[in-house]
């Protein structure tokens, strides 16, 4: 897959690269492109670049060298003999003095598992050789637990010698819509799938329908990501079947944490520690209300799983996998008709606009300078009040309060005054928002009648976003 997003991320590496070095730590699950990005940023630098495996440290050392043979020219590496790692360090600095030299350790913890002392090792070498010869060293994992304590945690030989650290998130909906284009429909039903996370997306280009591209990738037994939640979690070292229960509870629909504790017939405590793991390694992440002064301290918080593909495969691979081992995938089709679009990709469009929104604001399409993006939900005396896309810009006392409508007709004016009645009409909002001036938007794929457009000509606190851009009245 071609090079999209990062614009951030590539910035840094170059900001590192002209300072005439750096320590950049880059870490983050698997696929999520971590690789792609250190490629891109390689090309035209002369670059030491070497991809750690799991085998034994001898041929870990005799690989290294074989990668500063090539990048050197130097055939005599090829043939030596190395069983020190300091004496590979030297090389490359004083390859080219007064050049500037990147120097790429991929999958580091691998080095790691395999010898606890690497970190000192390397510690060593920074401090004494490199860092004075005009290297730009990039450690990079997918082992986050382990990138956290042998790469930034203050127990780590390392600590405090990285200038820049980086984590890689899945990219958002309007980097890779805006790379990507096409239907409007088509790109939100696929990130739906896909997160974002790049390798998955390679799975999604072909131009087929999104069906046949399920079928053959994430149903079949055969297929690249039938297994792949598997995989990462057993990567963490980590025991599956605890987590596995806990998703599994969160994507049939339990999200606060008294619930999934029940279904698990288990104490919340007792979730406590495995809910913090999940969260810390990106596979959840805990959602409070837009009205919370201290989110992290908040009893109102909803769990929800954090990936778009992990969500999809609990819902449609899961619960199905023994129809699945028989290659049996009518039942998944069959469900998949029943409530993909309907329920499966609104919910994952809420995530979408709240990008399109934190996009348009960015751009100043939208004059509001939101602090925090989110959502609002509270179970009053009127039922359950719920805001897809909530946000407040402090600094202007202003309130955005917008609703998701992933309808295949065009909205009407129903849907604002329903809208206006939430806000209106929660005690809570008045409370914690009073004096803060509302801007209400609704967000469509398909558009908007025309009474509701008319409402929106005359009232500059109604805003109306169609797909990803703002209609103008």
């Amino acid at each position: 897959m071609e090079f999209i997003g990062r614009k951030d991320e590539f910035r840094k590496l170059e900001a590192e690269y002209s300072h005439g070095g750096g320590f950049v730590v880059v870490y983050g699950r698997r696929r999520v492109g971590k690789t792609t990005l250190i490629k891109e940023f390689l090309k035209g630098k002369t670059a030491f670049y070497f991809l750690a495996t799991e085998e034994v440290e001898s041929q870990s050392m005799r690989r290294f060298a074989g990668v500063i043979a090539r990048a050197t020219d130097n055939d005599l590496l090829r043939r030596a003999s190395f069983d020190d790692w300091l004496d590979l360090f030297q090389i490359i600095a004083e390859y080219k003095p007064g050049d500037k030299k990147v120097l790429v350790i991929d999958e580091f913890p691998y080095l790691v598992k395999v010898n606890p002392a690497f970190p000192s090792i390397l510690q060593s070498a920074w401090d004494e050789t490199l860092r004075d010869s005009g290297v730009m060293l990039i450690l990079s994992g997918s082992l986050v637990s382990m990138m956290q304590k042998h790469a930034l945690s203050y127990e780590s030989p390392l600590y405090g010698r990285r200038t820049a650290q980086m984590r890689l998130l899945p990219l958002p909906f309007t980097d890779v819509y805006a790379e990507q284009g096409g239907n409007f429909a088509d790109a939100v039903e696929r990130y739906a799938v896909t997160g974002g996370v790049p390798k998955y997306l390679e799975f999604f280009q072909d131009g087929r329908p999104l069906e046949d591209q399920l079928k053959d990738e994430v149903l079949s037994k055969r297929g690249f990501l039938y297994e792949e939640p598997y995989f990462l979690l057993k990567s963490e070292s980590m025991t599956a079947v605890n987590y596995f229960s806990i998703i599994k509870a969160i994507a049939e629909g339990n999200h606060k944490g008294g619930k999934i504790a029940g279904v698990l017939e288990e104490s919340t405590s007792s979730l406590a520690p495995y809910l913090a793991t999940l969260i810390d390694l990106g596979f959840l992440e805990k959602r409070v209300p837009i009205t919370e002064k201290n989110p992290g301290k908040s009893r109102k918080g909803l769990y929800f799983i954090a990936d778009n593909f992990i969500r999809f495969w609990f819902r449609y691979v899961y619960p199905f996998k023994g129809e699945l081992e028989l290659d049996n995938m009518q039942v998944v089709l069959e469900e998949i008709e029943k409530d993909f679009t309907s329920t499966f990709v609104a919910l994952s469009y809420e995530d979408v606009c709240r990008d399109i929104f934190a996009k348009l604001c960015r751009e100043g399409a939208i004059a509001f300078s939101p602090s925090r993006v989110g959502s609002y939900w509270l179970n009053d005396y009127a039922g359950d009040t719920e805001i897809d896309v909530a946000a407040v810009d402090r600094q202007n006392k202003r309130l955005f309060a917008g609703e998701c409508k992933y309808h295949a007709k065009p909205i009407d004016a129903p849907v604002y005054f329903g809208l206006k009645a939430k806000v209106e009409e929660s005690e809570q909002i008045r409370k914690v928002f009073l004096g803060h001036e509302v801007i209400y938007g609704i967000f469509s794929k398909s558009g908007f009648t025309t009474r509701l457009l008319d409402l929106a000509r005359g009232n500059p606190n109604l805003l109306l976003i169609n797909e990803d851009s703002l209609v103008r009245a």
